[in-house]
């Protein structure tokens, strides 16, 4: 997975054991799937509640978690007592390949089935084919409108995760104190450079209450210079390589966009490179913007490690700004006030909110977006209904005729 997509080792063990504990749960899980009984005596009415597997489930994963997006859709589609077939992102194959052999022999044949290849000579196919009872799909919003043009063919239902421009708020209570907290919501800061930045949920929209915006940019960019960038194979590497050729030209693309918008580069801006065998590699620095939020910087999804930091003056212009998206995918807020807390998390426009916390993806949360950010949720229990579809039995046992005709 390091090899192929360019995390670090360490996150790549950590998506490993996110990967496990999403099987563990859709484990348990499916044993709660069960019928249901309804009697009403006065009608002489049974009524039955059956939810059956949906049949041949189409998955359509992206490139950036390898493992995690698959087994995010595999195990609930198992758990519902589907079939699979599994079309991998075509930049990073090679996980899944992997995968495969380690499970191949656990499942009966043609249970779970593997088509590489690019989205218009196999994805598409797949999602307009008649044998297919369901399309989930991770990626680009724009890839997911074509994903439910293709499935409309056949009315078939679709669950879409997409795109984002997460908005992560730093309320002045923040700086109160120079205490451990601090330092989290330091780290909560940085992690937009997470995965190099290739995150559906990435923290690429910094807001940052006017109060504190100077000293707290100060100890942001000494924290994000402080980020080591090298070998992804190496255990003290902190950010490795951009996944392919194509992504690093976006991100450098976008570089170029911020600056021509009059955005001020406050730490990086710029590919870079390293010495010896990684020279040449599809580095580029950690990059933070400042600006305004009609930027594209701001409203564009970069899938990079850049973030765009605005500052903002009160809550009702927080809560403005951090919904002044097309997107509603993830979003962070950070106080030590636990009722601004619980309003912006009720307020903001997203489907998963982080409070003093981000970049956590615990097996039993519903993850999924609002707005252009997608349709359905993965995890928690409810993921088992968007493989499964309802079946009602109504069963009489009054032997006696309804008397209409």
């Amino acid at each position: 997975m390091t090899l192929e997509q360019g995390k670090p080792l360490a996150e790549s063990v950590g998506e490993i054991n996110q990967s496990i504990a999403i099987l563990k749960f859709n484990g348990t899980s499916a044993k709660l799937i069960k019928d249901e009984l309804v009697a009403d005596r006065d009608s002489g009415l049974k009524t039955f509640i059956k939810p059956q597997p949906l049949g041949i489930c189409l998955c359509l994963t992206a490139w950036n978690f390898p493992i995690a997006l698959v087994i995010r859709k595999i195990a609930p589609a198992l758990a519902a007592g589907n079939c699979i077939v599994l079309k991998p992102a075509e930049q990073t194959p090679l996980a899944i390949l992997v995968l495969m052999e380690l499970i191949g022999d656990l499942l009966p044949a043609g249970v779970l089935n593997v088509v590489n290849g690019f989205g218009v000579e196999a994805g598409k196919p797949l999602a307009q084919s008649d044998r297919v009872a369901k399309v989930a799909f991770t990626g680009e919003t724009t890839t997911g409108r074509l994903i439910m043009q293709y499935a409309s063919a056949n009315l078939i239902p679709v669950t879409l995760e997409l795109g984002g421009k997460s908005p992560n708020v730093f309320f002045e209570d923040v700086w109160q104190q120079d205490d451990a907290y601090r330092n989290k919501a330091l780290e909560g800061f940085t992690l937009f450079a997470l995965n190099q930045g290739e995150v559906c949920t990435c923290p690429s929209r910094a807001l940052i209450e006017g109060s504190i915006y100077e000293d707290f940019m100060e100890a942001a960019v000494a924290r994000t210079q402080a980020i080591k960038m090298g070998n992804p194979l190496d255990t003290s590497t902190m950010m490795g390589a951009q996944a392919s050729n194509d992504q690093l030209e976006k991100i450098l693309s976008y570089l170029d966009i911020g600056k021509q918008e009059g955005a001020e580069v406050l730490t990086g801006g710029a590919r870079m490179e390293l010495p010896g065998k990684l020279a040449g590699g599809y580095y580029v620095q950690p990059t933070i913007f400042a600006g305004h939020n009609k930027m594209r910087v701001f409203q564009e999804e970069i899938f990079g490690p850049v973030v765009s930091v605005a500052r903002f003056d009160g809550y009702a212009q927080a809560m403005e700004l951090a919904n002044d998206t097309l997107y509603g995918l993830g979003a962070g807020v950070w106080t030590r006030n636990v009722n601004t807390a619980y309003r912006a998390g009720r307020e903001i426009q997203a489907g998963r909110v982080w409070q003093n916390c981000y970049h956590l993806y615990p097996a039993h949360a519903a993850f999924g977006g609002y707005k252009q950010s997608g349709i359905g949720r993965e995890n928690h229990l409810m993921m088992l209904n968007h493989y499964q579809q309802t079946k009602n039995i109504l069963a009489s046992y009054d032997e006696n005729a309804m008397g209409f005709f």
